[in-house]
């Protein structure tokens, strides 16, 4: 795999998520209490034997660049291995990226430096688990040009990705980026095969599809642009996803909305969650500081009316206290308090985050560094809750990274 240069793109940012985005990149948002987004991608790549990782960053990335540094220094370039963050350098033209491909054009200098015979290029904004190792041997296999990551979804979900036709061979002969109306897969009306946004290429076939994009007037897009292009004259190969995660239903999400980002955590809590963190031979790396255990004081006998101290069905890392407040169904990331008398209920708290004495929360997004006053309710007028918060059509109320709240 040492043949195999992997470009993570990770500067998007990450709109439908706001106010998580409001001061961090997409793929550096929290999930599941101790991780941020991009680590799923990063693990993907350590566990399938990759040791040569590029990071593009550009969107708000101090604090992904900061993640990176602190929790993925793990690499010893002395034999080769390297992984680092790189933000725009504007040596091509002045322009920002002006599209996935055009980020990875911008960039080539870092390939032509480092001589790969492969380039994979990879999202940092998605959920899932996957060996890049069978990906780049289906590619030997078929002697393809390019190889794109494919997963079945209902017919209805298609048209937010892109969507691909095969023939017998698994040979893509029709690609169509985010189309009206989907394609569906000649076996199953109710499917359609669609791009992961995953790609593996032979470098000089990439090198020289980025040089004509390039040159048009185009979105500069791998799905819009580069893969389509690519048809025809390329021996181009749709890949199904083989998921690591090994459940009965293959996970991959793009929680890329505040309601899939709160589905996604509220499934961790479950008896029986749908993607397995708690898998020993697919570890999930992360930065981790240097918290001392989780703490459950004043716990009371329930229904006597005095302070309860615990959590139940909930994701609590490190650091926090659960003093004579009650959590359920929950994920507390590092350094949480939750005070006496107070009740949270399926909701994600952040980082350093208080909720005072007697509040109710139920449904909120909690980012960090916001302390929460006493006697607060939020979750239970959503009317209410509209004039000072995000509030989404499905009720979930989110609150952005250290706002300031005035204890109504």
């Amino acid at each position: 795999m040492r043949n195999i240069l992997t470009m993570i793109l990770a500067g998007g940012r990450g709109e439908r998520l706001f106010p998580l985005t409001a001061d961090r990149a997409k793929p550096a948002v929290p999930f599941g209490g101790k991780y941020r987004i991009i680590d799923f991608t990063l693990s993907n790549c350590i566990n399938s034997g990759l040791r040569n990782m590029i990071v593009l960053i550009q969107y708000k990335s101090h604090s992904l660049d900061r993640h990176i540094r602190r929790g993925w220094n793990v690499f010893n370039p002395e034999v080769g291995e390297y992984i680092f963050s790189l933000p725009p350098q504007q040596r091509i033209s002045q322009d920002w990226y002006r599209g996935t491909a055009d980020a990875v054009y911008q960039n080539w200098f870092i390939v032509e430096d480092k001589q790969p015979e492969f380039v994979l290029i990879l999202a940092g904004d998605h959920i899932y688990k996957m060996n890049y190792r069978d990906m780049y041997s289906y590619l030997q296999q078929k002697q393809a040009d390019a190889v794109v990551g494919a997963i079945e979804v209902p017919l209805g979900d298609a048209s937010n990705l892109g969507v691909m036709t095969t023939d017998g061979n698994g040979r893509i002969s029709r690609f169509d980026e985010k189309p009206a109306n989907p394609a569906p897969m000649p076996n199953d009306p109710g499917r359609a095969l669609c791009s992961m946004g995953i790609y593996l290429f032979r470098t000089s076939i990439l090198h020289e599809h980025l040089l004509a994009d390039a040159e048009r007037d185009t979105s500069h897009d791998f799905g819009k642009d580069i893969i389509p292009g690519m048809i025809g004259s390329r021996r181009v190969f749709a890949y199904n996803f083989r998921d690591e995660n090994r459940k009965a239903v293959k996970y991959w999400r793009d929680v890329g909305t505040l309601d899939a980002y709160w589905e996604a955590n509220m499934d961790l809590v479950s008896v029986d969650p749908l993607f397995n963190l708690y898998d020993q031979n697919w570890p999930i790396r992360t930065y981790q500081g240097q918290y001392p255990p989780a703490k459950f004081v004043f716990a009371e006998e329930h229904g006597s009316g005095g302070r309860v101290g615990l959590a139940l069905d909930s994701i609590v890392s490190g650091g926090c206290i659960i003093s004579g407040g009650r959590v359920q169904n929950s994920v507390l990331s590092a350094n949480v308090r939750v005070n006496d008398h107070a009740e949270v209920l399926q909701s994600i708290i952040m980082e350093n985050v208080v909720i005072g004495d007697h509040c109710r929360i139920r449904k909120a997004i909690i980012d960090k560094d916001v302390t929460i006053p006493p006697k607060t309710e939020i979750g239970w007028d959503l009317e209410s809750d509209r004039k000072r918060f995000t509030v989404t059509e499905s009720g979930i109320v989110t609150i952005g990274k250290g706002m300031k709240l005035d204890g109504r």
